[in-house]
């Protein structure tokens, strides 16, 4: 299945439709992981962490257009969403 159809529902291009969360927890784990020392990480592990971390946080889904009036998730809530999920994934790396 092509991208294109991936997200096509109906006909409906629904592609623009994100997690506001996705680049929040990039850019905390970028940081989290420059504070650690940039340890060696496989990006198999930089992906589970990645993943780890949006599902600890409750969604907050957007689309094109989307007015955001308040963010509800705290900074210190991301952060520490990242830093469990990255030890959590180094900490158990998968054999």
């Amino acid at each position: 299945m092509s991208i294109e159809t991936q997200y096509s529902i109906a006909g409906v291009d629904v592609s623009d439709v994100r997690n506001r969360n996705e680049a929040r927890i990039a850019e905390k784990m970028r940081d989290a992981l420059e504070k650690m020392g940039n340890p060696a990480v496989s990006p198999q592990a930089v992906r589970d962490a990645y993943a780890l971390a949006l599902n600890l946080l409750p969604a907050r889904y957007k689309q094109s257009g989307t007015i955001i009036l308040r963010e509800p998730i705290r900074e210190s809530h991301l952060e520490e969403a990242t830093v469990r999920a990255l030890k959590q994934v180094l900490n158990n790396p998968k054999k």
